[in-house]
């Protein structure tokens, strides 16, 4: 089954749950820190998430444990552009270990990973909203309830399409 994201919604089989979107919402992602959420169809790349706030994470998806150390790398000068990077890092990236919690469990989608296009854009997630659901800078964001329920439900196959 895949996921389908339209209207502030995320759908998956009867499953319909409220979501955050990028500021400017979902089209066709033009550059780094356009706000939007891109439109098309990802694949999951794995899940991260922290030991020390989620306890018993089950997925068949591949998972990998979120440490201080651990950084998105979000600058188009960087070889590393678009990619998982260890800390400290000389170009600009995102903390993966935050206070704020919204990254304590995070779906990598495959936006621009194959090939990885200098400044299309990165760091296109699907993780948890804040409590007033305010917009994202491009992803997607839902409950953490949701999140849980949604990893122990996908695999491999399933798809995230963005409508």
């Amino acid at each position: 089954m895949h996921i389908l994201i339209k209207n502030k919604s995320l759908i998956y089989n009867n499953y319909k749950v409220k979501c955050a979107l990028g500021k400017r919402g979902i089209g066709n992602k033009k550059k780094e820190g356009d706000l939007i959420t891109p439109k098309g169809s990802f694949k999951i790349n794995g899940i991260l998430y922290r030991p020390d706030k989620v306890k018993n994470l089950i997925t068949k998806l591949r998972k990998k444990m979120i440490n201080k150390k651990m950084g998105w790398c979000d600058d188009p000068k960087s070889k590393k552009y678009n990619q998982l990077i260890k800390l400290p890092f000389k170009f600009n990236f995102e903390k993966l270990y935050r206070n704020d919690d919204i990254y304590d469990i995070i779906f990598v989608l495959s936006f621009n990973t194959n090939p990885i296009i200098k400044n299309k854009g990165s760091a296109i997630f699907i993780h948890i909203a804040k409590r007033n659901y305010s917009p994202t800078k491009g992803c997607v964001a839902i409950r953490k309830d949701d999140i849980k329920k949604l990893a122990r439900e996908i695999n491999r196959k399933t798809i995230v399409k963005i409508l």
